[in-house]
């Protein structure tokens, strides 16, 4: 048997309770601005590199935290 409580305030909550409400939050990563002038193609390649090589370092959980979260709340 699953049991809900609340997320806020760990009251019991009933799952077919016309008051309980399930919150959900997807948070994203915004785009920076995209700055395209002349040596900015030359730049690219170069900042393009290094951002790849410290992916490949990285840890894949940490990247993800850093720009994707999902959260739920039973209340």
């Amino acid at each position: 048997m699953i049991r809900y409580e609340c997320d806020r305030c760990a009251a019991p909550l009933s799952a077919n309770a016309p008051d309980r409400f399930i919150l959900k939050m997807e948070i994203y990563a915004a785009a920076g601005v995209v700055d395209l002038d002349a040596d900015a193609a030359t730049d690219a390649k170069e900042g393009l590199s290094a951002v790849l090589d410290q992916l490949r370092r990285a840890d894949p959980d940490e990247i993800e935290d850093q720009t994707y979260r999902a959260f739920r709340f039973d209340l």
